[in-house]
């Protein structure tokens, strides 16, 4: 039991908080896992878009397809939680 109102104002948003704590850390842990296992490596970062440019000793890549993919996906799912 809550003994101070402060307490029982704040208890049920603390616990909504853990809750999508852990849902956000398994949802990276099946995606690590997915990354690991080299599920995502065939088309991860090699969509047409991404800017890569080779010379003889440097190279330079920058994935902005696949980041701008990866936040409308993650936009998504965190706007799901919010409802």
């Amino acid at each position: 039991m809550p003994s101070t109102r402060t307490e029982a104002m704040f208890l049920p948003r603390m616990r909504d908080l853990g809750k999508m704590l852990v849902a956000f850390g398994g949802v990276l842990i099946l995606l690590g896992l997915a990354l690991w296992s080299g599920s995502g490596a065939g088309w991860l970062g090699r969509l047409p878009g991404d800017v890569r440019i080779e010379r003889d000793h440097s190279a330079f890549y920058f994935p902005i397809v696949t980041c701008i993919i990866i936040s409308i996906v993650l936009s998504l799912i965190l706007s799901l939680f919010r409802r």
